[in-house]
């Protein structure tokens, strides 16, 4: 049997692909993810995910599927029995399946749900918590909104000691333990770099300021969507100036540095084990970050922006197999992550899917992927408003809770209508069933900045795109197991040959039925049992 590859899944939340300096940032600092790059992994320049929530991400790129499929569009609607995924079925075809409790994918409410999914699940919180951030808040709105604390402060040993060090920690205990012949899948789901937006030293300091790129001011934008607009005149971060948003994004690169030194101390562990060349080891994240670019935090449910939508994704098989490292420019989907896991780990999916495996690229990154990238988002008017984090009251969610802006633009039919992405290398269409649909020409203007729905030269490349979207909705629309139904039961079957079964072979019609086969399948056999009796 060929041998299968231990399998290593670093998943941070909400980091944006160019937090990494590899990716271009002068200011990031993430010398493992660059030098993993360098070395032995593959690192997309092009990754997007299929939806800019947790998960709604999760579900997706787990499942290899898209949002649409079965309709996990927002933060309540979650994995149920039933609904294969990377997990059960490397749990099926015999992989040791270790996570910690930090995965947004598996419905909580459903009872052994989630545990069926994994052979160990480790729950955080067994250690003292770190101590808390200072409250920055000042008086002004912008200082609730921006999900900024800052300097975080540190224990007797001059630690921040998270749940993210508490996982990490855990499976690195997991791995020096290890005596298992299976194969392990191991997955880490972090809170960083996902806001509130802050850190300790010496990660506070580490980021250089003065090489902060330029951000991406929303004033400079035309005809961007209803929801960003309603998120940034909610918040009211005009009130920020400059130093503090380069404060802001200083942070959150400094998170993005501690997820690096976490990533390097989990890969150390696993060469010191013996484990690292046997194993397949994907670094990814669910989505990134607006932090400061167009003029507003965190993220938005359907607004497509590459801040928000293009992700880190690092892949580095095991050892026996071909390896090209460096940086690919291929087109990627997270859904492609799924298609990849299942074809190193050599298991065949249950049912439909729609990722591509990505090991031609790996192999060889001049190898192209993908012509096209999708996004989607959003709701019907109809569909109850996704109130994401369940704050409620007799107003609603309180104006000095932090996600108030965004939860209020969600209570808006049009600006939080659904809404679907389709990217090239060249191009961006945002296709929306209430009010303005948005196209980039990305060689001009790769910030996005100015919309050109309107505009009469682009009107043959809309309807290309347009087109393209409208059979990949076609394409996807719904999947079909690989393992066959049978129209009938086996005393419906019995009933429709009963009368024509020879005398003393009811007993073995009985065992074919039972066996599975089917009605055409069956009157051929009642037809060479019945020509035998004759004879």
């Amino acid at each position: 049997m060929k041998k299968r590859p231990n399998i290593i899944i670093f998943n941070p939340d909400e980091m944006r692909y160019d937090a990494m300096s590899h990716m271009g940032n002068p200011a990031a600092e993430t010398p493992f993810l660059d030098e993993f790059a360098g070395k032995d992994a593959v690192s997309f320049r092009n990754a997007y995910c299929q939806n800019s929530v947790c998960v709604p991400s999760r579900c997706s790129f787990f499942t290899g599927l898209y949002p649409h499929v079965h309709g996990h569009r927002t933060m309540s609607s979650l994995l149920h029995p039933g609904e294969s995924n990377l997990f059960s079925e490397l749990r099926e075809n015999g992989y040791y399946v270790w996570m910690n409790d930090r995965n947004d994918l598996f419905a909580g409410q459903i009872e052994g749900w989630a545990e069926s999914n994994a052979d160990e699940i480790y729950y955080c919180g067994q250690v003292k918590p770190a101590p808390r951030a200072v409250n920055r808040q000042g008086e002004r709105n912008a200082d609730v909104y921006s999900h900024f604390n800052g300097k975080l402060g540190t224990d007797e040993s001059g630690r921040n000691y998270t749940s993210d060090d508490e996982a990490v920690d855990a499976a690195i205990k997991k791995i020096r333990g290890w005596e298992k012949e299976q194969p392990l899948c191991m997955f880490l789901g972090l809170n960083y770099p996902h806001v509130p937006y802050q850190i300790e030293e010496p990660y506070f300091s580490a980021i250089d300021r003065s090489k902060l790129p330029e951000r991406i001011r929303y004033e400079d934008c035309i005809g961007k969507s209803k929801m960003l607009e309603l998120i940034h005149e909610y918040e009211q971060m005009e009130e920020y100036s400059e130093t503090e948003w380069n404060e802001l994004r200083a942070v959150y690169l400094a998170m993005c540095k501690k997820v690096d030194e976490q990533f390097d101390k989990l890969c150390r562990e696993l060469k010191k084990a013996g484990m690292y060349e046997d194993s397949l080891i994907i670094f990814l994240s669910d989505h990134g970050d607006y932090t400061g670019d167009y003029s507003v935090t965190e993220k938005s449910q359907n607004s497509f922006e590459d801040c928000v939508v293009r992700v880190p994704l690092l892949i580095k098989p095991p050892v026996w197999e071909k390896t090209d490292p460096g940086i690919s420019d291929a087109m990627t989907e997270l859904v492609d992550f799924y298609a990849t896991v299942m074809d190193y780990a050599d298991i065949k999916p249950q049912r439909t899917q729609f990722g591509i495996s990505l090991r031609p690229v790996i192999e060889d990154r001049r190898n192209e992927n993908r012509k096209y990238v999708f996004c989607e988002g959003g709701r019907l008017p109809e569909e109850k408003h996704c109130d994401e984090f369940h704050v409620s009251g007799p107003n609603g969610p309180s104006e000095k809770f932090a996600y108030w802006p965004k939860m209020k633009a969600q209570t808006d039919d049009e600006a939080h209508a659904k809404a679907t992405m389709i990217r090239s290398t060249e191009f961006k269409y945002v296709s929306r069933i209430l009010g303005s649909d948005e196209f980039y020409d990305l060689r001009k203007d790769p910030q996005e900045k100015h919309n050109c729905i309107h505009e009469k030269c682009y009107e043959t490349e809309i309807i290309k795109m347009q087109i393209a979207l409208m059979k990949w909705m076609q394409e996807t629309a719904d999947v079909v197991p690989y393992e066959l139904d049978s129209r009938f039961t086996p005393e419906m079957l019995w009933n429709k040959v009963k009368r024509m079964c020879p005398k003393g072979k009811e007993g073995e019609v009985w065992q074919k039925i039972k066996s599975g086969v089917t009605l055409g399948q069956l009157m051929m056999y009642m037809q060479t049992i019945r020509a035998e009796k004759t004879e």
